[in-house]
C-alpha cells in the first residue's frame, strides 16, 4: 500500500496580503478546502488518483471564484472558451479539450476523450459534438456570466490587450486568479494530474494556452511525478514545463522538490515566464512552487500534513 497525497491549485499571481477583503479571502480558502476534501476522501476510500483529480477539479470548475468552468473569463467576442486536460501515470494515457463553450465540466470531457476515443486532443465544435454524443452536461451562456468577469472584459474590450488573471491589478478588487488543477497519488501507487482554465480575458483568434497541452501545463508518469501548472501559458508551452520537471527527475536524478525549484525559479524565469505548479511523486512527496507573489494552493496526505494557503508566507 502506498501513501496517498493530493495537491490542488487555483492559480498563481499578484496575491498580496491586504489586496482582498477578509470575507473574500475566507471564501477562497473554504473553496480550496472543499475541493481538497472531496478528492482526498475518494483516495482515502480506495479511489484512484484519476478519480480524485477529476473530482477536485470539477469542484473548482463549479466555483465562480476561479477562472475555469463557471468562473471562466470573457473572450474578445464576449463568449467563453474553456480548455482542460487529464493524464494518468500508469499508462501515460491522456485526454484534452480546448475552445469548448458550453460544457459544464471540461475536465470530465477531457477524461472521456482519454477513455472513449483513440485520440488525445479535441477542440472547438468537434469537442462539443463529442460531448453531446457522450451526454456530458451543458450549460447556457448565462451560466458562465459573472459581473466581475464582465467588468474585467469591458475595461479592455475595445483594445488589443489581453489579460492574464495572474497579472497585477492596481486596485483592491476581488481578483480571481487563473487556472485550476490537481495532482494525486493513490493507494496502488498510481499518479494522475488534471488542469482546467477559462484562458485569458479578451483573448482572440482561438488562443490556447498551456493547460490542455500534455507536457506543458499537465503531465503524469508513474516513473516520476504528476504535475499541474498555472501561469503565463505561452512560456509554459515554450519551456514544456510539466514534462521538464519529470525529465529532471528521470534523467538527472533530482528530487521532486529540487526539480520543481529549478524549473520554476531558473528555467522558466530565464525565458521570461512567471507562474507556478503543484506536483506529487511516487513516494507521496509534494511540491507547491511558484515565482509570483502568491498561489491559491492546498495539500493533504495521510501523514497528517494539511495546508491551505494563498500568499508566499502561509
Amino acid at each position: 500500500m502506498h501513501p496517498i497525497t493530493l495537491v490542488i491549485h487555483g492559480g498563481a499571481g499578484t496575491l498580496l496580503p491586504g489586496n482582498m477583503i477578509p470575507e473574500t479571502e475566507l471564501r477562497y480558502r473554504e473553496a480550496l478546502e472543499r475541493s481538497l476534501d472531496i478528492g482526498y476522501n475518494l483516495l482515502k476510500g480506495g479511489g484512484t488518483a484519476l478519480d480524485a483529480v477529476e473530482a477536485s477539479v470539477r469542484e473548482l470548475e463549479d466555483c465562480p471564484l476561479f477562472n475555469a468552468g463557471r468562473g471562466s473569463v470573457f473572450t474578445a467576442a464576449g463568449t467563453h472558451e474553456m480548455d482542460a486536460s487529464i493524464m494518468e501515470g500508469k499508462t501515460c494515457k491522456a485526454g484534452a479539450v480546448a475552445l469548448v463553450r458550453s460544457v459544464k465540466n471540461p475536465v470530465s470531457l477531457a477524461r472521456l476523450v482519454m477513455e472513449k476515443t483513440s485520440h488525445v486532443f479535441l477542440a472547438g465544435e468537434g469537442a462539443e459534438q463529442f460531448a453531446r454524443q457522450q451526454g456530458i452536461e451543458h450549460r447556457p451562456p448565462e451560466y458562465y456570466h459573472d459581473d466581475f468577469r464582465y467588468a474585467q472584459w469591458l475595461a479592455i474590450r475595445e483594445t488589443e490587450t489581453v489579460q492574464l488573471d495572474h497579472s497585477s491589478q492596481p486596485s483592491k478588487s476581488e481578483n480571481k486568479f487563473g487556472t485550476v488543477g490537481a495532482a494525486a497519488l493513490d493507494r496502488e501507487g498510481n499518479l494522475a494530474a488534471a488542469t482546467s482554465t477559462g484562458g485569458m480575458t479578451n483573448k482572440r483568434f482561438g488562443r490556447i494556452g498551456d493547460s490542455p497541452i500534455i507536457g506543458a501545463g499537465n503531465y503524469a508518469n508513474n516513473a516520476t511525478c504528476a504535475v499541474s501548472c498555472t501561469g503565463s501559458g505561452e512560456y509554459f508551452i515554450r519551456g514544456v514545463v510539466a514534462y521538464d520537471v519529470s525529465c529532471l527527475m528521470e534523467y538527472k536524478g533530482k528530487s521532486l522538490v529540487e526539480a520543481c525549484r529549478i524549473v520554476i525559479h531558473e528555467r522558466l524565469v530565464n525565458i521570461g515566464g512567471d507562474g507556478g505548479l503543484i506536483a506529487v511523486d511516487t513516494k507521496g512527496n509534494f511540491a507547491l512552487e511558484f515565482n509570483t507573489e502568491g498561489m491559491y494552493r492546498a495539500a493533504l496526505n495521510d501523514s497528517g500534513e494539511k495546508m491551505v494557503a494563498i500568499y508566499r508566507n502561509p
